[in-house]
């Protein structure tokens, strides 16, 4: 008989994302077929279904630690935060329109219908359904037609499990806190607690779990060590890489400048993951670093208004001057756009902003349009004659005459993005190609990079089958199975 368990956070940024692929990976290696869930995300961070669709990146990765391929199903509702027009809403994968935070709220009612649909589908399929709230259970202002947490679970009869973070401090707090101003009736959902991101030594914080379960009446199903491994896999969204701080190191410097819109930034990992690059990713008000061989413009939610706070920052400034060090430029999806002569937006795609001057780096011009390409893509790159995968994921046309140097064939005879004369600058539309360990090595060797032995892909599961084995270590996985239902 087919069960659901949910995973809800005291905060955003609390580790419900990555608990539940390691639940979800361990409870596959018992045998159960398992699938995830998540309501509504919000995030810039999103991966292409087989079928056409988009995700949160967080569900894709959860797929993944399932040994499912992703489906629009397994994130309903996905909020893509965009400039000025609030968010754009996804709807099984789909535009479904715009929505400012207040409209939203009128939204949720609609969605419902949707999510539940969503949710069926895949409890008839799996054996466990393991889904994933939004943000905190304490968003009480919000609890009116929720769709994320308690209003999801009291419709799906979902019992869950909450999460606290101890590495941010206030831990205890933070738990009790929950239950002193959640409904009773959302109360009653919660049948049990983990405290997670624990550092140092476990049995000095005996008493606090003590203190917990006593105080909130729910079991204690586990203090879960920080997971440094965490890094090696793709983030849900970019909250984290504000706090980040470039930790120097030997290689070639590749550096990617910090915008506020910054979107699919899991671009950069395999670059991240390989010993002989120092990839430093780089804070507002810092300049781009003189040392760097290669600057990636990385994709963008809000291209327009990105590329306005670029020249707020002074980097169209200091990309002049690393071309003039002779340097490279790699820009992707709405980096790539950046590089052109001009972006217009006549339908409004993007705000108020109905044209824009590019960066000049690429003879290009690019028109936003209505309709979204998505779309998985395979093929060769030129410029190395190497084999790429990944997917596009994006809005707009672009044309001109570096597009007659394009830096990708898909397997379709199709070409994708642009190359300058001298080849110094390119840009392409797809997502994922550093992803490629023989394309990734080829591109390094051309800035005077070193290639490795790094197996990216095959590096991620590796870490899934790690973190499953954490979770089976210091969660009660059979307590979790037995509160499912």
């Amino acid at each position: 008989m087919s069960r659901a368990l949910m995973i809800q956070g005291t905060g955003s940024d609390v580790g419900k994302s990555l608990i539940v692929a390691g639940l979800a990976r361990a409870f596959v290696n018992r045998g159960l077929k398992v699938a995830p869930f998540k309501p509504q995300n919000m995030s810039n961070n999103a991966a292409v279904t087989e079928d056409g669709g988009e995700i949160g990146r967080a569900q894709a990765l959860q797929a993944r630690a399932a040994r499912l391929a992703p489906s629009v199903d397994m994130n309903p509702v996905l909020l893509k935060p965009q400039g000025a027009n609030g968010a754009q809403v996804i709807l099984r994968g789909v535009i479904a329109g715009q929505a400012k935070a207040r409209d939203y709220q009128d939204w949720k009612p609609r969605l419902k219908p949707a999510v539940m649909e969503s949710f069926e589908r895949l409890k008839a399929q799996n054996d466990l359904v393991i889904v994933e709230g939004a943000g905190s259970a304490a968003e009480i202002n919000l609890r009116v037609n929720d769709i994320a947490n308690m209003g999801f679970a009291r419709a799906a009869n979902a019992p869950v499990a909450l999460v606290g973070d101890i590495d941010r401090g206030g831990v205890i707090a933070q738990l009790v806190g929950c239950k002193a101003v959640l409904d009773a009736e959302d109360a009653a959902m919660i049948q049990g607690f983990i405290v997670n991101k624990f550092r140092g030594d476990a049995t000095l914080f005996d008493s606090g779990m003590r203190f917990i379960a006593e105080r909130t009446g729910w079991r204690s199903l586990g203090l879960v060590p920080y997971f440094d491994a965490a890094s090696r896999l793709p983030a849900e969204d970019a909250f984290g890489l504000r706090a980040q701080r470039n930790a120097r190191r030997e290689g070639v410097v590749v550096a990617a400048p910090l915008l506020p819109h910054i979107a699919n930034f899991d671009d950069l990992d395999p670059l991240k993951a390989e010993p002989g690059v120092d990839l430093r990713l780089i804070q507002p008000g810092a300049p781009l670093p003189a040392d760097a061989a290669l600057v990636i413009l990385p994709g963008s939610k809000a291209t327009i208004a990105d590329l306005a706070a670029l020249r707020e920052n002074g980097w169209d400034i200091d990309l002049l001057a690393h071309m003039r060090r002779g340097g490279r430029v790699f820009g992707i999806c709405g980096g790539y756009q950046m590089l052109g002569r001009a972006i217009r937006d006549p339908y409004g795609m993007e705000g108020d902003v109905a044209q824009a001057q590019g960066l000049g780096l690429l003879d290009i011009e690019t028109t936003l349009t209505e309709k979204k390409t998505l779309t998985r893509v395979a093929g060769r790159a030129v410029a190395f004659d190497a084999p790429f995968h990944g997917y596009e994921m994006h809005v707009g046309e672009t044309f001109g005459a570096d597009c007659a140097r394009p830096v990708l064939r898909f397997e379709d005879g199709r070409a994708d993005g642009a190359t300058s004369p001298d080849g110094r600058v390119m840009g392409a539309y797809v997502h994922g190609l550093f992803s490629d360990d023989a394309l990734r090595g080829d591109f390094l060797k051309s800035i005077g990079g070193q290639t490795s032995a790094l197996r990216f892909e095959e590096s991620i599961d590796e870490t899934l089958d790690a973190l499953a084995a954490h979770c089976e270590t210091h969660i009660d996985l059979d307590a979790l199975l037995e509160m499912a239902r």
